[in-house]
């Protein structure tokens, strides 16, 4: 079996992914923005997003997102608790240079060997998600130590805060793995695979 690793991101027109759910998620850099996503609730996207909830049987946390998840996840009893359900039962783990608290159920610290500890979950999970986790994601699209890069992406520019690729991301070229799919707020799921070799230019006008 070789599992796939998802990098699963909100981000806005202009590729910002910072504090989509809520003010006190990241407020790092001084960001004034955190819950943009809030107004653009649909039922179209929400169901994609809840697709990829529902197939994932690991989880994969920058530290920073594992401990908010930590703190909301374990005991919830209401609307959330389908999803709840999933995340307290499968496995947790947490990309950290420090030492994290994993009294959560099923967490554990990744091995610091990014490319080794991506092989061995792998072999060991069929679907892995990173949801959120905006730093640690920059790094594993940096490495290309991921299979499916899935970008809702929402009708609205902020003009600040942590990007998808920040300024300096290494060149990389993507194939599109299904046709994008929209939501009636216009925001829009479009679903990526890593593609191999250089970027390529060329001349659009030499004829």
């Amino acid at each position: 079996m070789t599992g796939r690793i998802h990098i699963d991101l909100f981000t806005t027109l202009d590729g910002v992914a910072q504090a989509p759910g809520g003010p006190e998620e990241d407020p790092s850099g001084g960001f004034p923005y955190g819950g943009w996503q809030a107004p653009f609730a649909d039922e179209v996207i929400g169901g994609t997003i809840m697709e990829g909830i529902f197939e994932l049987d690991a989880l994969l946390l920058g530290r920073r997102t594992y401990d908010i998840f930590a703190a909301y996840w374990p005991g919830q009893t209401g609307p959330d608790k389908a999803i709840a359900d999933v995340f307290n039962r499968v496995p947790k783990y947490v990309a950290s240079r420090g030492t994290p608290n994993l009294d959560w159920e099923r967490s554990s610290q990744l091995d610091m060997d990014l490319s080794l500890a991506i092989e061995k979950l792998r072999k060991k999970h069929e679907n892995v998600h990173v949801i959120g986790s905006v730093n640690f994601a920059q790094t594993l699209l940096k490495e290309q130590l991921f299979d499916v890069l899935t970008l809702w992406v929402y009708p609205v520019v902020l003009g600040q805060g942590k990007k998808v690729f920040p300024e300096g991301a290494a060149p990389a070229n993507f194939e599109l793995l299904q046709p994008p799919v929209t939501g009636p707020t216009g925001a829009v799921l479009l679903r990526y695979g890593p593609k191999p070799g250089e970027v390529e230019t060329g001349d659009m006008g030499a004829g």
